[in-house]
């Protein structure tokens, strides 16, 4: 059983795992403590805010709203890795959940598909807010990401989860069915992250330099509706850790993090018509391991149309990624060219 941490601990094991912290207002007594039970503990959850006004959303998130009282989770994460505290003790951020979901994250399982509404995940989890609008489009700046992979592993490494699985940190859309959040954020990536960082010491810092790596797709294709079509990458203008191995599909390879997008040129999509982009996880016989999907970026009515999708991740050993380009429009349309700019840690 996982007694919570005390606001005293809470805030040590943040700030010993690198989190920039700011206590907001009464945060360590505030709480709905008095409305049900608090603890024990077994996760982290992750939400995006649906906002991009920081020291408002951080206030929204401690005060609440008319029909949901704060606080509304523990910390709010900003986009420069800030982390604001609102709350210590039971808050209004889970809601009910599966409890299957509940059950495999005490036990540090593979998570099953959340289908249910029927455990109140308000007692079990802390939560953390993460600003983006959760439009799918808003990137994930790499100092918010760290901060709430920090934080995440903060409380891991206080209350000793993670020694069997990397399942203790779940997003609110692998509780509740029908949520979505925190849209854009892969939270098996954030999970690989963390169980990186509780192999090493409290505030681990790694490579801390990223390399830069800019990739182009100069030859056209005509792209049919319907159909996912591979990304080939083939100009370098920078390729600093060599992350472009095989000179054509793959761009980041095992072991690494990145952070960047992907811009798409096309010709003939018409204008509110989406271009979906997702990445393809593959192992070294280039059989495909996961896909990573990302929301459609609409066409504007200018052409050529410069569509562009934000693309954050991690890459585990023996794994290496690749992008592919879809459209559902009932025609064929023209892929001009595309470009790919991201920072690598390896």
């Amino acid at each position: 059983m996982s007694v919570p941490l005390s606001a005293d601990r809470f805030i040590s094991a943040l700030r010993a795992e690198g989190v920039k912290v700011i206590e907001h207002r009464s945060w360590r007594t505030h709480n709905r403590n008095h409305m049900g039970l608090w603890g024990p503990v077994y996760g982290v959850m992750i939400h995006h805010t649906a906002s991009s006004n920081t020291l408002g959303t951080v206030d929204l998130c401690y005060d609440g709203r008319s029909d949901l009282p704060g606080p509304l989770c523990h910390g709010v994460v900003a986009k420069d890795g800030t982390v604001y505290l609102v709350g210590n003790g039971r808050a209004n951020h889970a809601g009910a959940g599966d409890g299957d979901v509940l059950a495999a994250v005490q036990d540090e399982r593979a998570l099953p598909f959340d289908n249910e509404s029927d455990t109140d995940g308000n007692r079990y989890f802390y939560g953390f807010e993460a600003i983006n609008l959760g439009n799918g489009t808003d990137p994930w700046p790499r100092e918010q990401i760290d901060a709430i992979v920090r934080s995440s592993t903060a409380l891991c490494r206080a209350h000793g989860w993670g020694k069997i699985g990397d399942t203790s940190v779940i997003g609110h859309l692998e509780w509740r069915p029908g949520k979505i959040d925190p849209r854009g954020l892969v939270m098996d990536d954030v999970r690989t992250q963390v169980a990186e960082r509780l192999r090493h010491d409290a505030g681990w810092n790694g490579d801390d330099m990223p390399s830069y790596l800019a990739l182009g797709m100069t030859e056209s294709f005509t792209l049919g509706s319907g159909v996912w079509t591979p990304i080939v990458w083939d100009t370098e203008g920078s390729d600093e850790s060599e992350q472009h191995r095989d000179g054509a599909q793959v761009f980041v390879t095992g072991g690494s993090q990145y952070n960047g997008a992907v811009w798409v040129y096309t010709e003939g999509l018409n204008a509110g018509v989406p271009l979906f982009v997702r990445l393809e996880y593959c192992d070294a016989d280039d059989n495909t391991v996961k896909y990573v999907p990302f929301s459609g970026s609409s066409a504007p009515t200018l052409e050529p149309a410069r569509l562009a999708f934000p693309i954050v991740g991690s890459v585990p050993a023996g794994q290496r990624v690749k992008a592919a380009v879809y459209q559902n429009s009932g025609n064929s349309i023209s892929v001009l060219r595309a470009e790919l700019r991201v920072q690598v840690w390896a």
